[in-house]
């Protein structure tokens, strides 16, 4: 299936956040109209999808390594 208006502009968001003065949480719901949780849901996802690699292979690729880093370390932490 591919992207739609929103996954695109959650991709766009994703990218250009930086760029945006205050919270990011803040900027979610400026841009996106929507909560943070619901906008995280929604990105998580989305990477998960091979027209979203398509559409921007090196955002999705980073983001995949941090949210994989993310899970080994929480898994490291419960093998303690």
């Amino acid at each position: 299936m591919p992207l739609s208006d929103r996954d695109r502009a959650i991709l766009a968001f994703e990218t250009e956040w930086t760029r945006h003065a205050g919270a990011k949480e803040e900027a979610i719901r400026a841009q996106l109209s929507l909560s943070p949780a619901r906008y995280y849901q929604l990105l998580g996802r989305l990477i998960e999808t091979a027209d979203a690699l398509e559409h921007d292979p090196m955002l999705v690729k980073r983001l995949r390594r941090i949210r994989d880093a993310r899970a080994r370390t929480r898994l490291e932490r419960a093998a303690r």
